[in-house]
């Protein structure tokens, strides 16, 4: 036998014992020989939920202007204490109103209201999901479901419903009526939020909030101790309230404003021709400030228009609203009230981005709003 044989042998005779020493292994299952083929699969750590970006409706409401990039300590206490506490505030605002309102330089006013568009993102937006944001807004309802069918729905929030009428067609009740219905439970039927009156003629009732709650059985107290009225005694008052409102608006989680009536003090404070301009530049920035603080807060803003009469016109509508055409083309909904035989009054919608033109019949009575048939 040659040599290189002997040594084969030799080599097997070590493999053979070196397998004998060796322990057998177990058989293995088939998923064992599975994963030596593949590679263990270990389940994978679970990755942490991110966290849920903010739409754009809670960033207009949650984030403060002290995150605005560059703002001391100064400058956000001045912003506070003018209204603009969220950065969507800002945001909405012009460079000349901020800094005449918070008292700081023009080209500062630019600098704040550019970081807090780039923080907030305002831009375009798909109208698939404008369509989706659109679907969340709250809707109040009015009490009456012939009103509730006639808006829609209800008042809409993030938008600014106007009902005009002459007197006894029921502007105030409504307003009173949607009082309730925004500060009572939500197992009556109602948002359980606050509401923010603005009387400019000094027809806030509420032994009226009381009568009404009753017919819903809702607790009294509570209802009035969401409702903060403010007397407004002249046009810059009614003004001041409006800025003032954001603070009640955040710590009230109001819902609702209503300013009963829009146009009362400007009719009185601006007479003649000679201030017609004066008084429409004056009611028009009031308008933008109601329409600004409808979207930046997400709430309803709610005013009733008084009327004047043309008598020169021969044919067709003899009543129109005060303001012209700018309250026409401010206001996002316009609810025309008149009366009808005894305590019916017949709602017509006049203007309105997405409700055709129709009217509807109510009653005035001692529980407030109703159908016709008394439910």
């Amino acid at each position: 036998m040659s040599k290189k044989e002997e040594t084969v042998k030799t080599t097997k005779g070590k493999e053979t014992t070196a397998k004998k020493a060796t322990t057998p292994k177990p058989k293995k299952e088939p998923e064992d020989w599975i994963e030596e083929i593949l590679p263990k699969q270990t389940k994978p750590k679970p990755k942490p939920k991110p966290k849920p970006q903010k739409t754009k409706t809670e960033d207009l409401s949650d984030i403060a202007v002290n995150q605005i990039p560059g703002v001391g300590p100064a400058v956000a206490e001045k912003l506070i204490s003018s209204g603009y506490i969220t950065l969507a505030a800002v945001a909405h605002a012009s460079p000349i109103e901020l800094a005449e309102h918070c008292e700081i330089g023009e080209q500062t006013a630019k600098r704040l209201i550019s970081a807090s568009r780039s923080q907030i993102g305002i831009g375009f937006q798909n109208a698939k999901e404008l369509l989706k944001a659109r679907n969340k807004l709250i809707k109040i309802p009015t009490g009456s479901k012939s009103l509730d069918t006639l808006l829609a729905g209800g008042i809409e929030t993030s938008s600014l419903t106007e009902f005009s009428g002459e007197f006894r067609t029921g502007k105030t009740q409504i307003c009173f009526q949607l009082c309730v219905m925004t500060a009572m439970e939500k197992k009556l039927g109602g948002l359980e939020s606050g509401v923010i009156y603005i009387d400019t003629e000094g027809t806030f009732r509420p032994e009226r909030i009381v009568q009404i709650c009753n017919r819903f059985n809702a607790p009294t107290e509570e209802v009035l101790s969401r409702i903060n009225v403010g007397r407004a005694y002249n046009s810059d008052h009614q003004m001041v309230l409006v800025l003032e409102s954001p603070k009640f608006i955040k710590e009230g989680n109001v819902k609702l404003m209503i300013i009963d009536s829009l146009t009362s003090h400007f009719r009185a404070e601006f007479t003649g021709r000679g201030s017609l301009l004066e008084r429409q530049q004056k009611l028009n920035k009031y308008l933008h400030q109601l329409l600004r603080l409808a979207e930046v807060y997400d709430i309803a803003v709610v005013a009733t228009n008084q009327v004047l009469s043309k008598p020169d016109v021969l044919y067709g509508e003899t009543v129109f609203p005060i303001g012209g055409h700018i309250v026409a083309h401010s206001c996002t909904t316009r609810v025309f009230l008149r009366k009808s035989k005894g305590e019916k009054r017949i709602a017509r919608v006049i203007d309105s981005p997405h409700i055709p033109e129709i009217e509807t019949v109510f009653m005035i009575g001692q529980d407030g709003i109703l159908d016709v048939n008394g439910s």
